[in-house]
């Protein structure tokens, strides 16, 4: 088995998705263009896809009221403080950062719609992350 997609329900999943691939450097991979508008963004390595829809026959969580420990979605970056000014430049708004270890600066927002995003700047990076930089 292995991992396809992570799906998340919001209220504007073309917003979002939008948002997500002018800021984060994600891709649509594949749209819908009817309700429920569904969005599958992969990241720069292609190897983690989400799927944004927007649909209200299911409950749409309230993503600005969770605290961010409950969801978050997690992004590797070289430089947090640049793209934490950039991020918070393009409308995401400063929850806190956390430097658990010397080297490591975890920073979270919360994108334009509430939803809670994560910078990572680790001093080891994930073995799967320095992998595929390797390859």
């Amino acid at each position: 088995m292995k991992f396809e997609h992570y799906a998340i329900n919001v209220e504007d999943s073309v917003g979002v998705a939008d948002w997500y691939v002018a800021n984060c450097g994600m891709k649509i991979e594949l749209a819908q263009p009817v309700a429920p508008f569904m969005r599958f963004l992969s990241d720069s390595t292609g190897r983690v896809v989400i799927e944004l829809y927007s649909n209200p026959s299911a409950r749409i969580p309230d993503y600005a009221s969770q605290h961010p420990l409950e969801y978050h979605l997690a992004f590797s970056v070289e430089d947090v403080a640049a793209e934490k000014s950039r991020l918070m430049a393009a409308g995401c708004s400063f929850i806190e950062e956390v430097n658990p270890q010397p080297g490591t600066r975890l920073v979270m927002l919360r994108d334009p719609y509430g939803m809670p995003l994560q910078l990572c700047q680790r001093a080891k990076p994930f073995e799967i992350q320095e992998a595929l930089r390797q390859a």
